[in-house]
């Protein structure tokens, strides 16, 4: 019924605790045939839960209304305490970029908004260069001092090598941005519409994929 109903994450919960209840049930029978059923009836519901969970969005380029609550509200419930974002270039390389560690701040202000409870956020990102670095590292001590104010903790790690893009929620959800968290295009001018919120701001083409972890197959 929640299937039908389009109601996908609800759905995800209930194939969940049905396969659970059904893995309790298959260790305490000693009847092989009925064994037989529920591990059938197990595979059928990991093959619809697996199926159901991945949901992609295609932004189109210019298009607006793809703020961050937009993509993300969903998927932060409220037992979400602790979030991990890889992205290489939260940093300034160069002046037309430099929205990215802005982007970062928006990010983390829609987080200390709620409804979630974030107590810790991980940041995986790589050096700016040049000069750069300096102000990438006073931009960043800014927002973990800010973050501080509100009882959350930023902790900050580099990678030369980092490259995939990605942001990962304790309660499972994986979303994976082609571009990061900066699909924003620069804004026409400081006081111009879009500026400051982000439904508003036209977006550069990109793809954006959610998954549930416990329902991702691992190699």
């Amino acid at each position: 019924e929640l299937d039908v109903a389009s109601r996908f994450q609800e759905s995800l919960v209930c194939y969940q605790e049905g396969i659970d209840l059904l893995l309790q049930v298959v260790k305490a029978t000693t009847d092989e045939a009925k064994k037989h059923r529920y591990r059938q009836k197990i595979s059928e519901l990991t093959f619809f839960s697996d199926g159901k969970y991945h949901k992609q969005i295609r932004i189109e380029e210019n298009a607006t209304g793809f703020g961050y609550e937009k993509l993300f509200q969903e998927y932060l419930t409220e037992i979400v305490s602790e979030v991990w974002v890889e992205d290489p270039y939260i940093r300034q390389v160069h002046q037309a970029s430099r929205y990215s560690l802005y982007n970062f701040l928006r990010f983390c202000e829609m987080l200390v908004k709620g409804p979630c409870k974030v107590k810790t956020i991980h940041l995986l990102t790589s050096y700016d260069e040049g000069s750069g670095r300096s102000q990438q590292m006073s931009a960043l001590g800014e927002i973990k001092q800010s973050l501080s104010n509100y009882g959350v903790t930023l902790n900050i790690d580099f990678s030369s090598s980092i490259h995939d893009r990605e942001i990962r929620f304790n309660n499972g959800w994986m979303i994976k941005i082609g571009r990061g968290l900066d699909y924003f295009k620069k804004p026409q001018g400081h006081f111009s519409i879009g500026y400051c919120d982000f439904d508003l701001r036209p977006c550069r083409e990109t793809t954006v994929d959610a998954f549930h972890t416990k329902h991702t197959k691992k190699m």
